[in-house]
């Protein structure tokens, strides 16, 4: 019944309403994701009330998403995250980085625009459909993580990740392949009917 409520027009009413009480101390699952931005309300996408977005008009995220509690997404670069990505708990990604740049600029760090600071990395990050981000993964500037990937729970992502890899480790490294591990699974759960790349 509630399911029903929710994907109903109703659905954005609810949403907002968890929106305004995500100060609970206790985190929960926000049901639809709506970012003015971009202008569409995705009612399939769920974030939990602990996640801090930042730089939100950055961040695109698509339908059918999750996002686990406590994760910290950096949008000052830009991200897009595509249909079906799952991101477990605690997991970061990062769009920029001031690991040179406090050198460089000592004390002048702070009074200079984030644009224009010698040595300041800021570049876009983007995870393809489908793709699952483990628990605790840290993602860095600049990475584009392919779509139906799994990434390994505490893994640090420095570089591209190509489609259908699994990658884990720190740095991470690829040690298979998701088509191949898929297609045991669709022999043992009969799921040709939903699984992701017969979608429409």
């Amino acid at each position: 019944m509630l399911r029903k409520l929710y994907l109903s027009p109703a659905g954005l009413i609810i949403s907002l309403f968890q929106h305004a009480f995500c100060w609970w101390p206790r985190p929960f699952m926000i049901y639809g994701y709506f970012n003015g931005c971009f202008g569409k309300f995705k009612k399939h996408t769920r974030v939990s009330s602990s996640v801090i977005l930042t730089n939100k008009n950055r961040i695109k995220i698509a339908d059918h998403v999750w996002i686990g509690h406590y994760c910290l997404i950096d949008g000052i670069g830009g991200i897009e995250i595509a249909e079906g990505v799952h991101i477990a708990s605690h997991s970061c990604i990062y769009t920029h980085s001031s690991h040179d740049s406090i050198r460089l600029l000592g004390r002048k760090f702070i009074e200079i625009q984030a644009e224009k600071r010698k040595g300041y990395v800021i570049k876009k990050v983007s995870i393809g459909e489908y793709s699952f981000i483990g628990t605790s993964v840290v993602i860095l500037p600049g990475v584009s993580i392919g779509k139906g990937c799994v990434i390994g729970a505490g893994s640090v992502i420095h570089q591209n990740i190509d489609d259908y890899c699994i990658a884990v480790g720190n740095p991470a490294k690829i040690i298979g392949n998701t088509q191949e591990r898929d297609r045991k699974l669709l022999d043992k759960f009969s799921a040709s009917e939903t699984y992701y790349l017969t979608k429409n």
